[in-house]
């Protein structure tokens, strides 16, 4: 559901949105942020065009030809490893009259032609065939012609980013202390891969919620009620809400919260859904992990589950296993997520299908916790109807713990506070 508060929202200042009051512990946000039309559009300009956006991993596209078609900021992309050995992202549009040039998903291809009028570019982006080119004359410039690039083009750890503002700071400044809990995903193998499929699907709410959702700790345990009822009956795992959790803003709106929980990780920790005769296999890796990195990083690395917001719409979900998750508004009311799970290379078939099993039971879409999630978010926007006359949500939980030094809980709000300040400030 939209609603279009033009008259209120072309000329509001997002410091009239989120309102923080550290005396009296509150931080309020306003509704009208969560199902205005002007407000998307401002977030389009103001976010998705000026910060660093995830396009894809490394491994997705290991050979010269292989590419993967993808939105990104609502742009469409090509990501695609040319021959001369360059992984690139272009533009997917035609330099001629502007069509999709590349219009199917995944595939390996040494050129491209667009269907309109056959214009042919090569996997380096360049154009090298344009039929019945002599009607262009002598000063066609074919070399000037090629596929386009975002104008910020970088990768960190084999995770491929864009930015479409030439001004924007390099991506390692960007991502500030979330590339540490990238670090974290990176070293648990010398050899991740994206395994092949994606989960995609939608949802009738706004962006922000999904994002939200995705870093709150403190809905486990009453929404996804059925989940850990399986865990508990069919694994023996609870998840207490006293075990040791954390909450942590780590700049430019990028958050993480850790918890050490019930579920298997098969990079280190092995648990009984994981199968007994892969017990030793998976012991055997974690003290390789201490070996290379000493106790204290391995137990970050193998033992703390993690769930990271890199602003504004990465998640990385290490916990039973890896899991991409990128969260791309098409409007006010309406949401696309995708994701990819991320596993060890050469793993064994059986230790691959355990760890895909617990990821689908979990975060699939059909699973038993991400339709509970998707119906919470829609929940809300049906909710958010009332804008007009109840304005304010409330994120103020352990704003206490926050502004007193102590360590704020997962189950705490500082995370989805980190998040909108960073917003408030690209707005205004």
């Amino acid at each position: 559901m939209t609603v279009n508060h033009d008259w209120a929202t072309r000329t509001a200042s997002a410091k009239e949105w989120v309102v923080e009051d550290v005396a009296a512990g509150t931080f309020r946000v306003d509704r009208t942020t969560l199902v205005d039309s002007a407000v998307y559009e401002r977030e389009m300009a103001s976010v998705f065009a000026r910060c660093w956006l995830y396009v894809g991993h490394e491994s997705e596209i290991p050979r010269p030809g292989d590419f993967r078609a993808r939105d990104v900021g609502n742009r469409p992309l090509i990501f695609w490893h040319g021959h001369d050995g360059v992984r690139r992202v272009l533009y997917n549009t035609c330099r001629h009259r502007g069509a999709l040039v590349c219009r199917v998903p995944e595939g390996n291809a040494r050129g491209m032609s667009c269907f309109y009028h056959a214009w042919t570019y090569a996997s380096t982006g360049a154009l090298n065939g344009v039929p019945g080119d002599e009607g262009y004359g002598e000063h066609f410039d074919r070399e000037g012609m090629g596929l386009l690039s975002p104008p910020r083009v970088d990768s960190y750890r084999g995770f491929h980013f864009v930015c479409f503002d030439p001004d924007a700071v390099d991506l390692k400044t960007y991502l500030a202390g979330a590339a540490e809990y990238i670090d974290l995903v990176a070293d648990q193998a010398d050899d991740l891969e994206v395994v092949p499929g994606v989960h995609e699907y939608s949802m009738d709410a706004n962006w922000k919620l999904f994002v939200e959702n995705s870093l709150d700790g403190y809905h486990l345990l009453p929404l996804h009620k059925t989940y850990f009822t399986y865990l508990e009956q069919h694994e023996g795992n609870t998840l207490d809400r006293n075990d040791a959790t954390e909450a942590v803003d780590l700049g430019n709106g990028h958050a993480v919260i850790r918890v050490h929980g019930p579920w298997a990780r098969p990079v280190a920790r092995w648990a009984p859904a994981l199968g007994e005769h892969n017990r030793p296999g998976i012991e055997a890796k974690y003290q390789e992990l201490v070996e290379r990195y000493g106790p204290e990083r391995a137990e970050m690395i193998g033992h703390t589950d993690r769930n990271l917001l890199v602003f504004p719409n990465l998640i990385i979900n290490d916990i039973m296993g890896i899991v991409i998750r990128t969260i791309t508004p098409t409007s006010a009311g309406h949401t696309k997520i995708y994701q990819w799970s991320l596993a060890t290379a050469g793993e064994d078939p059986d230790l691959r299908a355990r760890r895909l099993d617990s990821y689908i039971a979990f975060q699939g879409p059909a699973g038993l916790a991400t339709p509970d999630d998707l119906e919470a978010c829609e929940a809300c926007q049906a909710g958010l109807r009332t804008a007009p006359d109840v304005a304010w949500s409330d994120i103020s939980r352990g704003m206490h713990r926050e502004h007193t030094g102590q360590p704020s809980l997962a189950s705490d709000e500082l995370q989805m506070r980190a998040f909108w300040r960073r917003w408030q400030s690209l707005l205004d």
